[in-house]
């Protein structure tokens, strides 16, 4: 029996994790955007499709953050001339560009693999082994948080809470959830991916590319919405119950502002 009586809820024989958990900020130069990089894959099919996330907003610099996603469809990360293409288009400096571009996590300053694996370790998924699967993947891809596999394959990435704590603990597979995981189900999924075959999120479609995903999270439409459930039973459960008792909420009309009880003596 362990000393520590988390370490025998959340360790396994093959991972030994320091905890409780500590969470380390990465404030480092990764962060930055490489712009000594000149590489990219966009064109003017690219060009023409940033001018049609555009065309969407009345004021054109709001369609910044889709048009960040369409860089990353293209080159896989967040380039360099893609920072300054959009700048360019919208009007707006570089340094507005590269300000929102390095301040969200889902925005890559080096190549995300094809398939993105984010594992949720803050509170619920914490509790319920998260850190276990962390360092599961870790040691299934041999890359640490913020790598990628030399083939391209796979990178990782320790994530916030993905508000699905009712299917703790939680994975993401570029961004389709995966729930109520294990380290021996994290590892047949890796292994699914890595053979080819086609693995459906648990709430959703077949797991698309990186490049794939970020053009659909660019408001390019992938086809993929009819293909899973939205919505868990988990999630349902409260509505299920709400209506095998007849429970409803009230209507505003049948809100009544209640006096205190003192203002109604005093009259």
């Amino acid at each position: 029996m362990s000393a520590n009586p988390k370490e025998e809820v959340l360790s396994s024989e093959s991972v030994k994790l320091p905890l409780p958990h500590e969470f380390n900020p990465n404030y480092s130069d990764e962060r930055r955007i490489d712009y000594a990089n000149t590489e990219t894959n966009i064109d003017e099919s690219t060009i023409a499709d940033m001018k049609a996330i555009m065309a969407r907003y009345p004021q054109p610099r709001s369609a910044l953050l889709p048009m960040l996603h369409l860089v990353q469809s293209v080159d896989g990360y967040i380039s360099a001339a893609g920072v300054e293409l959009c700048a360019d288009l919208l009007g707006i400096p570089v340094a507005q560009v590269n300000g929102v571009a390095t301040f969200y996590t889902q925005y890559h300053r080096k190549p995300a693999g094809e398939y993105h694996v984010g594992v949720c370790t803050t509170s619920l998924c914490a509790i319920m082994g998260g850190d276990v699967l962390l360092g599961q993947m870790e040691q299934k891809l041999g890359i640490e948080p913020g790598e990628t596999t030399p083939d391209g394959k796979f990178s990782l990435e320790r994530v916030e809470c993905n508000a699905a704590c009712d299917f703790a603990p939680v994975m993401m597979v570029n961004w389709e959830f995966m729930d109520a995981m294990t380290p021996e189900l994290a590892d047949k999924l890796i292994d699914d991916l890595r053979a080819g075959r086609d693995v459906h999120s648990t709430r959703g479609p077949r797991i698309p590319t990186f490049k794939e995903n970020e053009r659909m999270l660019a408001g390019f439409c992938d086809g993929l919405a009819d293909e899973g459930p939205s919505a868990g039973d988990a999630s349902l459960r409260g509505v299920k119950l709400a209506k095998e008792n007849g429970w409803r909420a009230p209507s505003a009309a049948e809100v009544a502002v209640a006096k205190p009880a003192d203002e109604e003596a005093a009259k």
